[in-house]
């Protein structure tokens, strides 16, 4: 859910925002309801429903996010690994744009965001020593 990692980071105020963003985003663009519809294998009314022009916007903000709270979670945070969270942004953008091709498209979407963001995480942990 954006916004909860900006509360656990302390920013409960910029969390608050994107919640509030992030709700009328979903709640205008219909994206639950996709989503629902979409994972029960109703995949052309999923696509139907959804509102592009609310949900164009959503995988880079939702990308945008959890980038935020991974940087400003950790003591000296990476500017670098906002490289692959821009990737994954612009792929979900990409999967949005082309998602009538895309078989099971909200789960496509988010994959192709997903992926690149845990490859970040992963590249850009710190080693514990």
């Amino acid at each position: 859910m954006p916004g909860v990692g900006q509360m656990y980071n302390g920013q409960v105020v910029k969390g608050v925002v994107f919640m509030l963003i992030e709700h009328f985003d979903n709640s205008f663009g219909k994206i639950n309801e996709a989503i629902h519809l979409d994972f029960n294998g109703f995949h052309h009314q999923a696509l139907e429903v959804l509102q592009h022009d609310f949900a164009m916007f959503y995988p880079g903000f939702y990308v945008y996010v959890v980038w935020d709270s991974y940087y400003h979670g950790k003591p000296h945070g990476n500017k670098k690994s906002a490289i692959l969270f821009v990737i994954a942004g612009f792929l979900g953008e990409i999967a949005t744009i082309f998602s009538r091709y895309l078989p099971i498209p909200t789960l496509t979407i988010g994959l192709t965001m997903l992926i690149p963001m845990i490859i970040a995480i992963i590249i850009y942990r710190e080693k514990t020593k």
